[in-house]
């Protein structure tokens, strides 16, 4: 099974496919979408594209998204908040299944404890899927939601 992990931005948006073997979590491919665009309309239309294209490359089962948590910036809160509704659509007019996580649901899977911090979720997410050095956090975070929705699929009572 295929799934796919979001961690939503309004510039930097990660992306991380895992392949769930039953026993093992596999990583297909994960980094992190950088939107060159200011333009709000022509940033979610580059979105879109971009996304779209992931989605022809492999056939995802599943997804999972990170819900928003913001606290003080409104503005980059309400851009977010775009970039994510254009996702979602475009996963909605695909009719895939889309699970939703708080980063403290994402954080207590995949680390056990729900206040870690960003390097010790990004420690877990290298030794969970046997990979090294990852170098941006929204890609430690798009695949630690990959990760949270295989296990929420396996056992949905803890979501």
């Amino acid at each position: 099974m295929l799934i796919l992990g979001i961690d939503p931005g309004s510039t930097l948006i990660g992306y991380g496919l895992i392949e769930d073997l039953g026993d093992i979590l596999k990583p297909v491919d994960y980094g992190v979408l950088k939107i060159k665009e200011k333009d709000p309309i022509k940033k979610i239309n580059e979105l879109n594209k971009r996304f779209g294209e992931i989605l022809k490359k492999h056939r995802i089962d599943q997804v999972g998204v990170e819900k928003l948590f913001f606290s003080k910036n409104k503005k980059t809160a309400i851009e977010v908040a775009q970039a994510k509704g254009a996702i979602l659509l475009l996963l909605q007019q695909k009719g895939m299944r889309v699970y939703e996580f708080t980063p403290n649901q994402v954080k207590q899977s995949v680390t056990g404890y729900g206040n870690a911090d960003k390097l010790a979720v990004a420690k877990m997410v290298e030794k969970i899927l046997n990979i090294e050095n990852i170098n941006e956090d929204n890609t430690a975070d798009a695949l630690a939601v990959a990760i949270t929705t295989a296990s929420a699929i396996k056992n949905p009572v803890g979501f």
